[in-house]
């Protein structure tokens, strides 16, 4: 893998754990992945979270900057959900070979499934 390649891996990595970096984004992300619905509506995000809109609509930003979530509107209110494709990427093992050490060979221990 080239610099460049990584370059944009790491950056994509950066942003990605400054949004999980915050407990109450966490608590969002376990709701909406732990929720029997698809997705949530913003409303009860509300009540579950216990924080004004406003606050809410801050976290909820991030975690859409970092592609972490889906928002889609129905009729007037929004609902969310977990992107799962940018999920599975970070409970990958993508993410586990990016930091495992070589062994003496050079290669890359594969223990992680890779």
């Amino acid at each position: 893998m080239g610099a460049i390649e990584l370059q944009i891996i790491f950056k994509d990595y950066e942003k990605t754990f400054k949004a999980l970096a915050d407990e109450k984004r966490l608590k969002l992300l376990h709701l909406l992945a732990d929720s029997k619905e698809e997705s949530i509506c913003v409303c009860d995000l509300e009540e579950a979270m216990g924080m004004a809109q406003s606050k809410l609509s801050y976290h909820l930003k991030i975690l859409m900057q970092a592609d972490l979530i889906q928002r889609e509107k129905k009729g007037t209110w929004h609902y969310y959900s977990i992107n799962n494709e940018v999920m599975n990427k970070i409970l990958s093992e993508e993410l586990c070979c990016l930091f495992r050490r070589p062994d003496n060979k050079g290669t890359v221990n594969m223990n992680c499934g890779c």
